[in-house]
């Protein structure tokens, strides 16, 4: 068998394990991830609880290109890119419920927050 093929066939095996590993990652556009949070009462961890909640991933659209003529007067000839993204967020919340087990065989509740959708939209530093 010559180099050649040999290379390409491991090139394919490699891309197809890596396609099995990072599925999500390679989904198109922004989406609900879930991911396990778990809650405490206090720094000393009186009572403390496990609950799967949901975050925004993905990516959306990005650009950057040649500032138009008046941007550049305008700018004094500093902004010469101009940059257009958005980013993965947060459309909606809820509130879920998380039992916390306690100290002594007691039991608490505690509410936390969890994305309810998501949507590419203005990247922001933080919306809550």
């Amino acid at each position: 068998m010559h180099k050649a093929p040999r290379i390409l066939i491991l090139c394919l095996l490699v891309l197809a394990v890596i396609e099995g590993h990072c599925q999500e990652a390679a989904i198109p556009g922004c989406h609900l991830h879930p991911f396990n949070v778990t809650v405490r009462s206090d720094r000393h961890g009186t009572c403390q609880g496990s609950h799967v909640a949901q975050a925004c991933v993905g990516h959306c659209e990005s650009s950057a290109f040649p500032s138009r003529y008046s941007v550049l007067v305008a700018s004094g000839y500093r902004h010469n890119i101009t940059s257009v993204s958005q980013c993965c967020t947060i459309s909606s919340l809820k509130k879920v419920k998380v039992q916390l087990n306690c100290v002594g065989n007691q039991r608490g509740e505690l509410e936390i927050f969890t994305a309810r959708a998501c949507q590419c939209d203005m990247c922001r530093l933080s919306r809550y």
